[in-house]
């Protein structure tokens, strides 16, 4: 006889109820999971594929090796479209990790009742859409028309063709991507630090650990996984600079110039000179190196071991 027979009615009933909630959250479980897939495929994969294969041709389908991905390395804007994200990057990245650490570090020390408040406040600037964002720092970077003006003023900036010239640029557009995206990473960061037990921290506490030895010893090392994931998808997206240039560019009657970034530049070369399998090998470049970057934090921080 069968240990599930030889239960009273009423267990065995329980017993097919609880199989039946569990088979259940599968099914749903297993539909979210298929639609994210779905999704992932058509707009992820399947596109990448398809610039993976143009970058390896000409038109015509015709093979091609490594003959788009030298000419494109040859053209006069290649170098400096990498080398203006290259610092852009510099500058995002070191800007992005100090901040957004200080605040949320800031943020986890602070009143439990004001938390709230100030999580929302950090993160209403990312409800904001990209091209939004560029339009609203638009304004405040017009010297005329900013309510900084007054900061302006001090670095003799009167005019907004005198804030965007080519050396500003980098630091325009690491401002307005901070203002942008740093919020969500400041709730991320703030997650992470309430994970930490408390036990951690009040036994650092009782060792005497100050405020700033408790943040730089204790807090920021156990939470080291979450500041590679950050950077990791900052450098990435920092990588695909293309609205904040363009826009900027439009405001300001062309001075920014049309290839300032690489995505940029294949844009460019795609519609305004017909060339989709150039501006492909462009896209593969970048991917090439996020994924580069992304697997050096990723093995030198061990971010997926489990410890």
């Amino acid at each position: 006889m069968s240990v599930t027979a030889s239960l009273p009615v009423s267990a065995r009933a329980q017993s097919r109820s609880g199989h039946g909630r569990v088979g259940g959250s599968k099914r749903a479980g297993y539909l979210f999971v298929s639609l994210y897939v779905a999704l992932l495929v058509f707009f992820g994969v399947l596109p990448t594929g398809y610039a993976l294969w143009l970058s390896f041709t000409k038109p015509g389908a015709k093979w091609s090796g490594l003959h788009n991905f030298f000419s494109t390395g040859h053209d006069y804007r290649f170098l400096p479209a990498f080398e203006h994200v290259a610092v852009y990057l510099l500058v995002w990245l070191v800007v992005l990790v100090v901040l957004v650490l200080f605040l949320a570090l800031m943020l986890h020390g602070g009143v439990k009742r004001t938390v709230p408040f100030f999580r929302l406040l950090f993160y209403l600037p990312g409800a904001f859409a990209g091209s939004a964002s560029v339009l609203v720092w638009l304004f405040m970077l017009d010297p005329p028309i900013s309510p900084w003006r007054f900061v302006e003023s001090v670095f003799h900036l009167s005019s907004l063709n005198q804030v965007v010239l080519p050396g500003h640029l980098p630091f325009v557009f690491a401002v307005i991507a901070f203002w942008t995206g740093a919020g969500g990473w400041i709730v991320v960061m703030n997650g992470a630090l309430n994970n930490i037990s408390d036990e951690v921290v009040d036994s650092a506490k009782i060792d005497g650990a100050n405020s700033w030895q408790l943040a730089l010893r204790v807090k920021l090392p156990l939470i080291k996984k979450w500041i590679v994931y950050m950077v990791i998808l900052a450098f990435a997206a920092g990588t695909q600079l293309f609205v904040e240039p363009e826009l900027v560019s439009t405001a300001s009657a062309g001075l920014v110039s049309p290839f300032w970034s690489p995505n940029q530049l294949a844009y460019y070369i795609a519609f305004s000179e017909a060339n989709f399998n150039y501006a492909a090998a462009i896209s593969v470049d970048l991917l090439v190196v996020c994924l580069m970057v992304a697997a050096l934090l990723v093995f030198r921080s061990k971010l997926f071991e489990i410890e």
